[in-house]
């Protein structure tokens, strides 16, 4: 990238440098115009027998000069301005397609691993279970885990999926009315269920709304997701709702290392994940926290990162109550 840079400068100060050539070169062609007019003049019109006309002469020279003058300088000027921003707007398309580019590497490579681990997990318990005769209770702990891992296949498919219609405009929301509350507690129920984690929900009864219940399951899903991935072990999961005013405030508060002021906005975009997928601990797809931010916003709603002290993050999403379309 710094190479590349470095010739793209080298080629706009050349570029630069031909448009003031180009420019100097005008200026001095002007003078010679001015100075054969001069000369023109003196052979016509005698200065000493018509002073007045001779002065009048000078003074319609003078003013074409000016203007050629002015004009030159205007049109430097204006090219000059014209390649400037060419060059940023150029400079710009390549540095987000780099940047693209290494994202999308940086997915491929975090894909490959987030649907190469679940599928080793499954197939080691699938043929645990195959060679050894095992108790009832070591079968259902290897079948659980074969489940869980599944599940973490289907919600990886799912964000690759509905990213894809939601870009595209293919995918169409359901709309109904249900409880964002009994959403949110079999959240919370169905990961305390796959994972041995300390899940805690502060979870306000009776709160509704107007939405496409499967979207926004999997906007919450992902956060929880998220949480449980950057909370040591040891560490608690808190998933809180509750309402102010016409407005339904979902939390999840997870006690990992926190984020940076600048990266708060930087992890909602497409593929974005800090570091990279070679010395990140924590895999990821870059595609969750996306795709969550999507459908909060398809609802009209808002989707904030704040800090829990003393350490962590707490993701909050902020939807209307009743709305009557997304």
């Amino acid at each position: 990238m710094r190479v590349v840079t470095s010739l793209y400068l080298v080629i706009l100060a050349y570029i630069i440098a031909a448009l003031v050539f180009w420019e100097m070169s005008l200026q001095q062609q002007s003078g010679r115009i001015y100075a054969q007019e001069v000369i023109t003049l003196r052979t016509q019109l005698d200065s000493m027998q018509f002073p007045r006309e001779y002065a009048a002469e000078m003074h319609q020279l003078n003013e074409k000069l000016d203007s050629r003058t002015t004009q030159y300088v205007a049109e430097g000027i204006t090219f000059l301005v014209v390649i400037l921003i060419g060059a940023a707007v150029v400079y710009g398309s390549f540095s987000r397609r780099i940047s693209l580019s290494r994202q999308q590497n940086n997915f491929m490579l975090a894909v490959t691993h987030e649907l190469k681990s679940p599928l080793a997990s499954i197939k080691l318990n699938l043929q645990t279970l195959e060679k050894h005769q095992l108790d009832d209770e070591k079968r259902r702990k290897l079948i659980d885990r074969c489940i869980s891992e599944s599940n973490r296949l289907n919600d990886l498919c799912n964000n690759m999926l509905f990213t894809s219609q939601i870009e595209g405009g293919q995918y169409k929301p359901v709309l109904e009315a249900f409880s964002l509350s009994d959403m949110a507690e079999d959240v919370v129920a169905e990961f305390a269920a796959r994972y041995q984690r300390t899940f805690e929900e502060d979870i306000s009864e009776g709160c509704r709304i107007i939405g496409d219940k499967s979207m926004l399951r999997i906007a919450v899903t992902n956060l929880v997701e998220n949480a449980i991935k950057y909370t040591p072990a040891t560490g608690v999961i808190k998933l809180s709702l509750e309402m102010r005013q016409q407005t339904a405030i979902l939390q999840v508060a997870d006690k990992g290392p926190g984020i940076p002021d600048a990266e708060k906005k930087k992890v909602f975009d497409k593929f974005y994940r800090v570091g990279n997928e070679e010395s990140r601990k924590t895999k990821g797809t870059g595609l969750g926290l996306y795709l969550s931010s999507r459908i909060v916003a398809q609802h009209r709603g808002r989707m904030l990162i704040k800090d829990n002290a003393p350490t962590g993050s707490i993701f909050e999403i902020q939807l209307p109550v009743l709305q009557n379309r997304p």
